[in-house]
C-alpha cells in the first residue's frame, strides 16, 4: 500500500514538474521536448540530451573552457546587449546582483602554494546552469573570489548538461580532459543526480526505493572507476567531489522518499572518496534544505546565483590549498 502510494505521489509530481517547467523555462523554449525536460530535471539533467550530443561530441572536440577571465564588469555587459538588442530579458542588472557573484567569504585568502590549476568536470552544477547572471555557476563565483584576493589560479571547465557517472568515464578518454587533468593540482567533480533522475524517468509509473538501492552498487563502482581513472593520469592531484542537493524538497517537502534517496546516495558516495587518499567529498545538500531564500533558478531544479555563491563559499571552506584569515578589529575599532 506504501509502494503503490509513493508511485502515485511520484507520478503527481513529475507532472507537476513537468507544468512549472513549460511555464517558467526561459532558456530553452526552441528546443527539442527532450531538452525542455531535461532542464526541468534541474541538478539531474536528461541523459536522452547528452546522448543526442554524443554524435555531434564524436564530430567536434571537446572544447577546453577556461574562466580565468570571466571575472567582468557586469553593467558594461548590459551596455553592450543594450547596443545589440539583447537587453530584452533583462533591462538592468543591480549592484545587488553584481553582489552576488563576489565577496564569498569574509576576510582574506591566502593560498598554501604559489598558483594552482583546477579542473572542474561534471554535469550542469559544474557547468552553472540556472546562474542568470552568466557567470558561470560555482566555478566563475571561485574564479572572481581568487581575483578579488589576488590569487593566481587557472580554472579550465569541463561540465556538460546530462552528464551520468557512465558518460564522465567515456569523456574522460578524450585527450584534452586527460591533458588538463595531467596538469591539475585541483579536480573539483559533481556527478550523480542524473544517475538518479534516469531511475525516475525510466520507472516513474512504479517508482519505490527498492529501485535505486539496485542501481546505487553499480553507481558507486563507477565513481570507484572515476576517481582511479583520474589518479592514473594524475596521481599527485586533490579531487573534491561536491555532493548533490535534492531539487523537489522547496516545493515537495512531503516526498520524503526522495531526501532519503539524495541523502543514501550522497553518503554512499562520500564512503567511497574515504576510499582514497587524495579524494575529499563536500556536502551541499543541507544549504537548500528550508532555506529562507530563494536557492532555485526559474526551472526550479538548478541552483540560482545566490544558490551557487552558497556552494562555492562551502567549497572554500572545505578546500584543503586555501586559507580564509577573518579580518578582526581591535578594541579601537581600527
Amino acid at each position: 500500500m506504501r509502494r503503490r502510494k509513493l508511485t502515485i505521489i511520484l507520478a503527481s509530481l513529475l507532472v507537476v514538474c513537468f507544468s512549472l517547467y513549460f511555464f517558467h523555462s526561459y532558456s530553452y523554449q526552441t528546443k527539442q521536448l527532450n531538452e525542455e525536460i531535461s532542464a526541468m530535471n534541474g541538478a539531474a539533467d536528461s541523459d536522452e540530451m547528452t546522448d543526442q550530443s554524443k554524435t555531434e561530441d564524436e564530430k567536434i572536440p571537446e572544447k577546453k573552457v577556461k574562466v580565468e577571465d570571466v571575472s567582468i564588469d557586469i553593467a558594461e555587459k548590459e551596455e553592450k546587449e543594450v547596443v545589440n538588442g539583447e537587453n530584452d530579458k533583462r533591462n538592468t542588472i543591480s549592484e545587488g546582483i553584481k553582489e552576488k557573484v563576489r565577496g564569498v567569504v569574509e576576510g582574506v585568502i591566502k593560498l598554501f602554494e604559489k598558483d594552482l590549476n583546477i579542473v572542474a568536470i561534471g554535469d550542469s552544477l559544474t557547468q552553472g546552469v540556472g546562474d542568470e547572471t552568466e557567470n558561470g555557476g560555482y566555478v566563475g563565483i571561485l574564479n572572481n573570489t581568487f581575483q578579488d584576493n589576488n590569487i593566481n589560479v587557472t580554472i579550465e571547465n569541463y561540465g556538460k548538461r546530462g552528464n551520468r557517472t557512465d558518460q564522465l568515464l567515456k569523456r574522460l578518454e578524450k585527450k584534452e580532459i586527460e591533458a588538463s587533468i595531467q596538469e591539475a593540482d585541483i579536480v573539483f567533480i559533481t556527478i550523480g543526480a542524473n544517475d538518479i533522475m534516469k531511475i525516475v524517468r525510466n520507472n516513474f509509473t512504479n517508482l519505490n526505493i527498492e529501485l535505486f538501492n539496485q542501481e546505487k552498487p553499480e553507481y558507486l563502482e563507477r565513481l570507484r572507476v572515476i576517481f582511479t581513472k583520474i589518479n592514473e593520469f594524475n596521481p599527485d592531484t586533490k579531487i573534491y567531489l561536491i555532493g548533490f542537493y535534492n531539487p523537489f524538497d522547496r516545493y515537495f517537502a512531503d516526498v520524503e522518499e526522495f531526501q532519503t534517496i539524495v541523502d543514501d546516495w550522497n553518503e554512499s558516495s562520500k564512503f567511497v572518496t574515504e576510499e582514497f587518499e587524495n579524494v575529499n567529498y563536500i556536502p551541499t545538500s543541507d544549504l537548500f534544505i528550508d532555506s529562507d531564500i530563494e536557492l532555485l533558478a526559474n526551472d526550479y531544479f538548478h541552483p540560482n546565483a545566490t544558490g551557487y555563491k552558497l556552494m562555492a563559499k562551502r567549497i572554500l571552506e572545505n578546500m584543503e590549498e586555501v586559507s580564509v584569515e577573518q579580518e578582526v578589529m581591535n578594541e579601537d575599532g581600527e
